[in-house]
């Protein structure tokens, strides 16, 4: 996120965006759950090839939501769209193993007016998404070229985090 957008200080917290510091305002800020900013998870240890030592790979969402058991119970990264262009394939790469070490998908969420898009890359069906029907900048609905009908976006929409990631996942 700190690619397009300006860091921005709140309540002596950075974050990497107003985007991110708005939704953290109006979503989390709040909420009757513990959340960390910025909590760097290890993905992969450093180890060694040929003699040298290889980096390991880690990653840091904007926010991690835990219960009061201390369970995770959503990550977010604040994101400015739900493209696969404002996605880049380091970051998908990363949420999948977030995924696969704890189990837990990352939510991609971009922030509205009065709700959030939520989208989590990675999984090899849609069907956990709700449909909606692609607009281009100008207000006017996509069309496939060879079939004529409407192109998808496949996202969910929430007013707030109260949600249950596990219903869409099913496990």
């Amino acid at each position: 996120m700190s690619y397009f957008g300006k860091k921005v200080t709140y309540k002596g917290v950075q974050y990497d965006s107003q985007k991110e510091c708005d939704f953290f305002k109006k979503y989390l800020e709040h909420c009757k759950y513990r959340v960390e900013i910025h909590q760097r998870f290890q993905l992969l240890g450093k180890f060694p090839v040929c003699g040298y030592n290889m980096s390991g790979i880690a990653y840091t969402p904007d926010f991690v939501v835990y219960d009061q058991e201390g369970q995770m119970l959503h990550v977010y990264d604040v994101k400015t769209g739900l493209t696969s262009w404002l996605i880049d394939p380091a970051a998908k790469i990363r949420f999948k193993l977030f995924a696969w070490k704890h189990n837990l998908p990352v939510e991609v969420v971009v922030p509205r007016a009065h709700d959030f898009k939520m989208k989590m890359p990675g999984f090899t069906t849609n069907t956990m998404h709700d449909k909606h029907v692609h607009y281009d900048k100008h207000g006017k609905m996509k069309i496939n070229k060879k079939t004529g009908q409407p192109i998808y976006d496949h996202y969910n929409v929430y007013k707030d985090i109260d949600y249950d990631i596990h219903d869409l996942v099913g496990w």
